[in-house]
């Protein structure tokens, strides 16, 4: 097994949806949140709280956790895919439910297909967020395919279309719009988000933020534990999430 430093997923494609506004630091706020839920949820069981955060992510569990995880993520990212389905649902089950760890994922954009495919797991809100970004990363290998099957200039045609086209024409390539009503996301609704100019821009300018504020980012996934950015140098794809368990449970001062 390769070590992440070949495996993460490149960084510079972000500047293919980078073109869409400046990126800088009007794309997030870091003014302080009022979180609805700050006390256990009934059942105590705190995957049902879901808030977005000032950078732009979404973050389910305890608001007040002893140790926050973000992940630095891809929709389009094969070891993100890969992480999602062998290592997630072990995290949220052991930590995150029980309110210990609070789980951030932000998304970095990297290409108009990643990029329409935030904006449609977005779209719903908050609530909706993590099951959709699953269902995206289940079914990637089908929408990929499809959006693949399009002859390349037609692809490098994206390009020149207007900003708020984009991601539209990139959903549509993926079968994104169909795929999300069939996921509660009603078309008119996906569509709209699909062309709202200042929602692209919000995206696209936090994920810009991300190198800037993480000056060690090398490409997704990446982890950062309690504000600081996790070193995964020589650590195989499949060892990534032991070696975070680690750092979760010293955090926890286990």
């Amino acid at each position: 097994m390769k070590p992440l430093t070949i495996l993460a997923c490149a960084t510079a494609l972000v500047a293919l949806a980078g073109c869409h506004s400046k990126q800088g630091s009007e794309g997030t706020s870091e003014a302080p949140v009022k979180y609805e839920n700050v006390t256990p949820p009934p059942g105590g069981n705190w995957t049902d709280v879901i808030n977005p955060t000032p950078a732009g992510g979404v973050m389910m569990g305890n608001p007040n956790a002893k140790v926050h995880l973000i992940e630095i993520g891809s929709l389009t990212c094969p070891h993100c895919q890969h992480f999602e389905e062998t290592a997630v649902d072990d995290l949220v089950n052991k930590y995150v439910k029980t309110g210990s760890v609070s789980y951030e994922f932000r998304n970095y954009v990297r290409d108009a297909f990643d990029l329409a495919a935030v904006i449609v797991s977005k779209c719903n809100g908050p609530k909706t967020f993590f099951p959709l970004s699953r269902a995206f990363y289940d079914t990637h290998p089908d929408w990929e395919q499809k959006a693949m099957a399009f002859p390349q200039d037609q692809l490098n045609q994206l390009q020149s279309l207007p900003p708020n086209q984009v991601e539209l024409q990139a959903a549509k390539m993926g079968g994104f719009i169909d795929w999300a009503a069939a996921r509660g996301v009603p078309q008119a609704k996906t569509t709209q988000c699909l062309t709202d100019t200042k929602r692209i821009n919000d995206i696209v300018n936090q994920s810009g933020l991300i190198a800037q504020d993480y000056p060690d980012f090398a490409g997704t996934p990446s982890f950062v534990l309690n504000g600081t950015m996790v070193d995964l140098s020589g650590v195989s794809e499949d060892k990534i999430w032991p070696f975070l368990e680690g750092k979760i449970k010293a955090g926890l001062g286990g």
